[in-house]
């Protein structure tokens, strides 16, 4: 998927720059427009693609190295050492070579004169637009070393959660392939061999064992072709993912998908109530918060709750009357961002729904482990057993009969 830079102004007059995914760069102009953006200028991005951002593959900067980075410059911040001598502290201490060529750009704009948030700026595929409005905002309150404190913590608890989401999943699907993988070769190696021995003497079988041998025939015979086509049909699956309407069809699936969609509601809320809090707390607008949330929550249904929400916002709405019109937000969350509105203590309040919607992520992954392990266990269970007799009974009832 081609990538373009971008450089827009905002209703409000607001100069942004970033990159954009698309599949062109009038798909790319569709997307920013629906933003309420105006176009300056847009390009092809021929910087670090979001595989190399998120793999370390071939030296690319990694959610993990970003924590890390942020919480070396918040002590640094701590201990009152000066931003350019920190950043050459930071160069001399990274080992990934694609950031600490960034970090040395930005050692090299701030000395030349540029905030510290216009430097990081310059690094969309690194930095966030999440992480510069945090920065901007600590240098316009002269609480710079507060916010990066903040971050750190921020992303540190995401990062903790997404892993551990993650983490979760990779035991049981290497599991669920490498029983594919095996059975796909007792299909196509061991089961023809044994046909012919059946054959050549004669001898029946069940209508399992038949099942299995049709299904072996079928995979000698097509197996190639059925590859191919699922191969071309994961392809098409993932380019339509980038596509409006493919973004909408999965994101939908993914919050409503059994058991996992309920981990991947509270992940959301998680996420969002806590981007919010953040930036609350680091004195940014409500209206600016709602958008850097918008694009950081990872969602597009969720996405789209929070536009409708700012644009009541800003047509004198409260935030909890804009989001309770949303069925995927709890009815608790609006309900307690009524009270801290009404209270005055909206950042408290998101404080609470996030702690509590983490200790839900954590609660429901432990239950999907405890869940998966036992049905995992009786899938292969069942599935061995078919093989396993299908073979065995045949070949037993043959040498009966010798």
């Amino acid at each position: 998927m081609p990538t373009f830079e971008y450089k827009a102004r905002s209703k409000e007059g607001e100069v942004r720059s970033g990159v954009i995914e698309a599949s062109s760069e009038e798909a790319a102009l569709d997307l920013l427009q629906q933003k309420n953006l105006i176009i300056l200028s847009i390009n092809k991005y021929s910087g670090t693609g979001w595989l190399r951002m998120q793999l370390p593959l071939g030296g690319g900067v990694t959610t993990k190295d970003v924590v890390i980075f942020s919480r070396q410059l918040a002590t640094l911040f701590e201990a009152r050492i000066p931003v350019v001598q920190s950043l050459q502290t930071l160069i001399s201490e990274t080992s990934k070579p694609v950031l600490r060529a960034a970090i040395a750009d930005v050692l090299s704009d701030v000395g030349g004169g540029l905030a510290l948030s216009q430097a990081m700026a310059k690094h969309p595929n690194i930095f966030s637009s999440f992480y510069i409005s945090l920065i901007r905002s600590g240098e316009e309150s002269g609480k710079l070393q507060e916010i990066f404190t903040y971050l750190a913590d921020h992303m540190e608890r995401s990062y903790y959660l997404t892993t551990k989401a993650r983490n979760a999943l990779i035991y049981p699907a290497f599991v669920f392939l490498a029983f594919i993988g095996v059975l796909v070769v007792m299909l196509v190696v061991v089961v023809p061999r044994l046909v012919s021995i059946f054959e050549e003497t004669g001898q029946g079988v069940p209508f399992y064992t038949q099942a299995i041998i049709y299904l072996s025939l079928f995979l000698r015979q097509w197996g190639l072709a059925v590859l191919l086509v699922a191969v071309a049909g994961a392809i098409f699956l993932w380019r339509w993912s980038f596509t409006r309407g493919g973004k909408i069809f999965f994101h939908r699936l993914q919050i409503n998908f059994p058991i996992v969609g309920e981990l991947y509601r509270k992940l959301f809320m998680t996420r969002l109530t806590d981007n919010l809090r953040t930036l609350i707390i680091s004195g940014i607008p409500i209206v600016r918060a709602l958008e850097v949330s918008r694009d950081v929550v990872g969602n597009v249904i969720y996405q789209k709750a929070i536009e409708e929400a700012i644009e009541s916002v800003k047509a004198g709405s409260t935030i909890s009357a804009a989001l309770e019109k949303t069925p995927e937000i709890p009815v608790l969350v609006t309900q307690m961002i009524r009270v801290g509105e009404a209270s005055g203590r909206l950042d408290f309040i998101l404080g609470s729904i996030a702690k509590f919607y983490q200790r839900e992520v954590d609660s429901a992954l432990e239950s999907l482990v405890a869940l998966i392990e036992p049905a995992l266990i009786v899938f292969l269970g069942v599935g061995i057993g078919v093989l396993v007799a299908s073979i065995m009974v045949p070949l037993y009832n043959l040498v009966g009969a010798l």
